[in-house]
Order: structure tokens, then sequence, then C-alpha cells
């Protein structure tokens, strides 16, 4: 059927933006992970402090480590190095984030939705997800890692 050959030769383009896709995200997010961390680190009498007002135990060592997960986390998707295992502390610190700094927001996810997709955490969330599930793509240290050697004529 015409139609049949119109839809693979569509899903053959969309699979094609598949890895441009990734790179952008994790090229963007990325980033924005790196530079979060870094005010972290850089700001950490204020991040603790503001740790502090929410609760959070051992509040200094908090801010350490999620500056510093955000930091080494964000490029590691940058450059795709480890992405996909990156990816799952980055996870657990933004559900952290949704946890303690946005708890009105993680409580409206079904009532509210926008309220939840609106705060800071969510986009950092959704990268982190994509990155997981689909791996970092073509454009990344993982894939020349993971390339099959070719198989040498001279065996």
């Amino acid at each position: 059927m015409q139609i049949t050959k119109y839809y693979s030769r569509f899903q053959s383009v969309a699979d094609w933006l598949r890895s441009p896709v990734l790179l952008a995200m994790r090229l963007f997010w990325g980033w924005q992970f790196v530079q979060t961390g870094w005010g972290k680190l850089m700001h950490l009498e204020r991040t603790t402090g503001f740790f502090q007002s929410l609760g959070i135990p051992a509040p200094q060592l908090n801010a350490i480590m999620a500056g510093g997960t955000e930091c080494l986390g964000g490029l590691l998707l940058v450059v795709g190095l480890g992405a996909r295992a990156a990816s799952i502390p980055l996870i657990a610190t933004m559900a952290v984030a949704y946890a303690t700094a946005e708890h009105e927001a993680l409580a409206a996810i079904v009532s509210d939705p926008d309220k939840f997709t609106s705060a800071a955490p969510f986009l950092f969330l959704l990268t982190a997800v994509v990155v997981l599930a689909f791996g970092p793509g073509f454009f990344s240290v993982d894939h020349l890692l993971n390339r099959k050697e070719p198989i040498s004529k001279e065996a």
C-alpha cells in the first residue's frame, strides 16, 4: 500500500532527528546543570541557608552533594560520556528538588499539571529522563567508545 510506504519514509526521517535532538537537549540542559551546580558551590553559604530553610538534613553536605552532582553530571551530559549513568543521580537530585523546594508543584501533578511542568526542576528532570531512556545519541563520546572496531583484513 502506498500509505505504508510514505509512513515508512516519514519514520526514517523522524528517526534521523533523534540524535540531533538529543544533542541539543544535552548541550543546553547539560550546561544549565553545570551552571546551576556551580552556582550552588560558589555560593555555598547561601545554598546551605536555603537548604536549611527547607528542613533538609545536613544542609551544607547536601548543598555540596547537589552542586557537585549537577556540575559533574551536567558536564557528562554535555559531552555524552556515561550519559545514561550520569542521568540517574541527576534524576534523583531533581526528585529531591521537587520534594523539598517544589513540594506544592509535586502535590499538584494530577490536579494542576501546569504547576508541575512550570516548576524549575521540570525541564532538568525531563532531559535527564530522556537521556536515560534513549541514550546520548550518535553525537556523543559514548557512541565513539561503543563503536565496533572494523574487522581487519590482515587477520
